[in-house]
């Protein structure tokens, strides 16, 4: 019997990505002995349609990507968010991955703040039922308390397979990186020198 294989799903709208989100994918895949980890920029994702400051160019998003990962022969890029018209539910894409590769397990990687918010997600039962969560813990991303309640909660509700993973804290975001290149303060070593090429490029984040 062939080996099923191990992937990884690292979404995101990666705006920009840096290393805080490669060192996540990085841990995963060492922990759980992935045999790669699949970034996935957003399309359109509904939750950003709440949020004053514009998302930046699905395209432009991807190619930064792209870029980000270039250099981790385990790290892949998957356009299948970018590509699909309208808002992008992650239990579509689930759904489309699932019954496209049934010789594969998905482990769908998050924060571990995320996970308390998981079941305001479209179709939460349908996400749950077809990969793991790796729920990224930093020290001060969410009160453990608080998590484990919602993760035995899930459990019991969803059947959801929660596993949590320790990371680095890493004490930037994608919004402190664009607010330091909007003020026009540097981002060195909080990007790959290729994203930061990127944006100098095309002028991003100005």
């Amino acid at each position: 019997m062939d080996k099923r294989k191990k992937i990884g799903i690292m979404g995101g709208t990666f705006d920009p990505p840096h290393f805080g989100h490669l060192l996540i994918a990085e841990t995963a895949r060492d922990a759980f002995s992935l045999d790669a980890v699949m970034f996935m920029p957003s399309g359109r994702s509904y939750f950003k349609d709440r949020q004053t400051r514009r998302v930046s160019d699905k395209y432009e998003r991807l190619e930064m990507t792209r870029l980000a990962v270039r250099d981790n022969p385990f790290f892949t890029v998957t356009d299948m968010e970018v590509m699909r018209e309208g808002r992008t539910y992650t239990a579509e894409t689930m759904e489309i991955l699932t019954r496209e590769n049934p010789d594969t397990d998905y482990f769908f990687i998050v924060g571990a703040d995320t996970v308390v918010t998981m079941r305001t997600w479209y179709h939460p039962e349908q996400v749950f039922a077809s990969c793991t969560i790796l729920a990224a813990v930093r020290e001060e991303s969410v009160k453990g308390s608080a998590l484990l309640l919602e993760m035995e909660t899930l459990q019991k509700e969803f059947g959801a397979r929660i596993l949590l993973m320790d990371v680095p804290n890493v004490a930037f975001s994608s919004t402190d990186i664009k607010n330091r290149l909007e003020a026009g303060r540097s981002v060195r070593y909080m990007l790959p020198e290729a994203v930061i090429n990127y944006i100098r490029e095309r002028e991003l984040y100005q």
